[in-house]
């Protein structure tokens, strides 16, 4: 199971997104407070559309609440300062396992403190010097997704099921 981890998120709009991208991939979310907005906020329902309905997320007091309900899986970190291309585990999931992905407060990060203790899983995403980070949203998504390829996209449809396979070659 794939597993969103958001430290102390501080926008809604970007947590509204990546609760979007945990209900179209299957993932489930946990947030770590203090969250820097409240979960019924305005602005988190909409950038969540009409799915937040669909969300399977919990969340914890601190980190130490996080780890000790969640002992099952693995964590991967993402820092700027990692050194080790996100693209450099096998997250295929061949033993069923919980897979963790956690990501950092967008002003900060994710303390020093608890890097330190995990540096063979602090991971960066590649990008170019004239940019200090990605949008965290953005960050999400590319990590999932590169998860759920590895994982031949289990459990997701390859092609559209609202409207129809045959869509664009439909008269309409």
């Amino acid at each position: 199971m794939n597993n969103i981890v958001l430290f102390q998120p501080e926008i809604p709009q970007n947590t509204g997104n990546i609760m979007r991208t945990c209900v179209a991939t299957n993932t489930v979310l946990h947030l770590i407070k203090p969250l820097g907005f409240m979960l019924d906020d305005a602005h988190l329902k909409r950038s969540g559309v009409n799915y937040i309905d669909k969300l399977n997320y919990y969340v914890y007091e601190n980190f130490e609440d996080f780890v000790s309900k969640n002992k099952d899986g693995e964590f991967y970190f993402f820092t700027r300062y990692g050194h080790i291309p996100h693209t450099s585990f096998d997250y295929s999931n061949k033993e069923n396992r919980n897979l963790y992905f956690i990501f950092g407060k967008e002003s900060t990060g994710i303390p020093k403190e608890i890097l330190k203790k995990y540096l063979d899983r602090c991971m960066r995403i590649p990008m170019s010097e004239n940019v200090r980070a990605l949008n965290l949203s953005n960050c999400c998504a590319i990590v999932i997704y590169e998860a759920l390829r590895q994982q031949n996209y289990n459990g997701l449809f390859f092609e559209e099921v609202q409207k129809g396979r045959n869509y664009l070659e439909s008269e309409e």
